[in-house]
């Protein structure tokens, strides 16, 4: 599985922001998909998940009411809707994929439950 996000940037205080996560060789629908963010000098923390149709999301509660983690399976691609965006919201972030499919879905939250990891793309935002 490839993974490629795109869609960061530089933005101010209050703006908006829209990721994309494009996957392929593996049936998107099969993958639960994860964005994660990792600031300088901390860790790789989640920020969202989203079920292999899509019914189901878990959010990071720092990004609740902000954030809004989609996906479009016919054309095999994650978003995240970034809203409100903070300066503690600076990051490079990344989107991941669990390959677990066909039980009872879950939301994975650490990062060592993926199996696959795009590049990251670099969020700034400016107070």
């Amino acid at each position: 599985v490839q993974l490629q996000a795109s869609g960061g940037g530089m933005v101010q205080t209050g703006g908006s922001l829209r990721l994309s996560c494009a996957a392929s060789g593996r049936t998107f629908s099969t993958l639960s998909m994860g964005w994660f963010r990792q600031a300088p000098g901390k860790e790789r923390e989640f920020v969202a998940v989203i079920s292999w149709s899509g019914t189901n999301t878990y959010l990071v509660d720092s990004v609740k009411g902000r954030f809004t983690i989609s996906r479009d399976n016919a054309k095999d691609t994650v978003y995240l809707q970034m809203d409100s965006l903070k300066p503690e919201d600076t990051a490079v972030y990344y989107c991941a994929a669990d390959s677990r499919y066909g039980s009872g879905w879950y939301p994975a939250i650490t990062a060592h439950e993926y199996d696959y990891w795009g590049q990251g793309t670099q969020v700034t935002v400016s107070s």
